[in-house]
């Protein structure tokens, strides 16, 4: 597989992730969602290496 179709799946991967880890955040079910939010958060590491990749993308301080 080549690298390009790798990186595209990856980023597919992720837009979808952070849908769902969205979801989850404001449907204000994080109390029973908690481990799925963290098991999202480990996948998202393993695959860039990076875990709070999806963590307040948009969010600005000051």
């Amino acid at each position: 597989m080549s690298e390009a179709i790798q990186a595209e799946r990856v980023r597919a991967d992720l837009a979808e992730l952070d849908r769902l880890r969205s979801y989850l955040i404001k449907s204000r079910t994080a109390g029973y969602a908690r481990p799925l939010i963290d098991a999202i958060d480990d996948y998202v590491e393993a695959i860039t290496g990076d875990r709070t990749k999806l963590h307040a993308q948009n969010h600005k301080c000051g």
